[in-house]
């Protein structure tokens, strides 16, 4: 692992621990867990973060105070439950600066962070914007955009970065149960998400009604205050919540998921010394699904073909499907990759199998 000396941010903070971090839990809907945890930073005093960072900015340390925070939140990552994510915020304009690049090189291995994009400044070259990503990407890192529906988060640039997961902006959830203006842009928003391969996550739910809401729709990835507040700790979900979860989700499941129809896959590691046998997911460096090693069902040739569509278990039966044959023609009929939030392949689904199933009813 790569030492970085900790940016001085002296003009603001008497001492680098007097930002600290706090983390709130990522829930998924559909199986009332925790999916990952958003690290927030937190200063002394009663003013925000956003007060701090406007402040760091003023004095032209905007990058070294992102940093400081990059290097608090990646050291933070060993100490996940397992199976969940940790989520750390950094500006758009601000990634592609010495100071948060070498605090992001001080962990190697990034597969269980997400580098979420906060937008609250415009962004003028995407394609520098797409690069860094990438770089990221190659590290095991997801990337999300937040705000989704207001300000800067415009389509075009969720077209240019092609994040993992897309968050609604808090003006989208507040009252959505009762706004059907709210509730359609929402279902826009995710049905543009699913297009390019990414998950919608729901930030602020504060209400029963409003989480009944994006049951209601299919959204998988919720936070807020009613799901949990940010803690010290990676603070598991209360008793209560996880109640309340199951029964909102088996009220709004009014058709069956994917889970039901996952078949067992064999996966492969990248330069696996051993005879590949079809069908099978081939890994990449950090254990993501790179590939899918087929064969021709009439000729029995085996050959490889990119992963072209990832969905969760909690997926409707009708949306994989029409995701499916949305693809390219070369991929159309090609097995669906399933994984859990934090990319562990769970298993394939067939075309014929979601094909069936639709077509029943189930």
């Amino acid at each position: 692992m790569r030492t970085v000396a900790l940016p001085d941010c002296r003009p603001l903070l008497a001492d680098a621990d007097d930002l600290t971090l706090v983390f709130q839990p990522i829930v998924d809907l559909a199986t009332a867990t925790i999916a990952g945890y958003e690290a927030l930073a937190r200063f002394p005093g009663t003013a925000g973060p956003d007060a701090w960072f406007a402040a760091a900015a003023e004095v032209g340390i905007a990058a070294e105070l992102e940093a400081l925070a990059v290097h608090k939140v990646l050291a933070a990552v060993d100490g996940l439950p397992p199976n969940a994510f940790l989520t750390l915020n950094v500006s758009p304009h601000l990634l592609g600066t010495d100071v948060v690049q070498d605090a992001l090189s001080s962990r190697a291995d990034l597969h269980r962070v997400v580098v979420e994009l906060t937008e609250h400044t415009p962004v003028d070259d995407l394609a520098a914007l797409r690069r860094q990503t990438d770089a990221l990407r190659e590290r095991g890192a997801r990337i999300a955009l937040d705000d989704a529906g207001s300000g800067y988060s415009g389509l075009q640039q969720l077209a240019a970065v092609r994040p993992q997961l897309v968050k609604l902006d808090r003006a989208l959830v507040a009252g959505i149960d009762g706004d059907p203006v709210r509730m359609t842009l929402a279902e826009m928003i995710g049905e543009f998400a699913g297009r390019i391969d990414a998950r919608l996550l729901a930030e602020g739910v504060e209400t029963p009604a409003e989480l009944a809401a994006f049951a209601r729709l299919g959204v998988p990835l919720a936070q807020g205050w009613l799901l949990g507040r940010p803690a010290t700790t990676f603070a598991p979900l209360s008793a209560e919540v996880t109640q309340l979860l199951r029964a909102q989700v088996a009220r709004a499941r009014v058709t069956e998921t994917v889970a039901g129809l996952l078949r067992p896959v064999r996966r492969y590691e990248p330069d696996e010394d051993t005879a590949m046998v079809a069908p099978a997911v081939l890994l990449g460096p950090h254990g993501e699904p790179a590939g899918l090693l087929l064969s021709d069902p009439r000729t029995a040739e085996v050959y490889t073909s990119p992963v072209s569509l990832r969905v969760h278990p909690s997926t409707g039966i009708d949306d994989a499907l029409r995701r499916a044959l949305s693809r390219p023609p070369a991929q159309r009929f090609d097995p669906v990759i399933c994984t859990d939030p934090t990319g562990e392949v769970l298993g394939l689904l067939r075309i014929e199998d979601l094909a069936t199933a639709a077509g029943s009813g189930r």
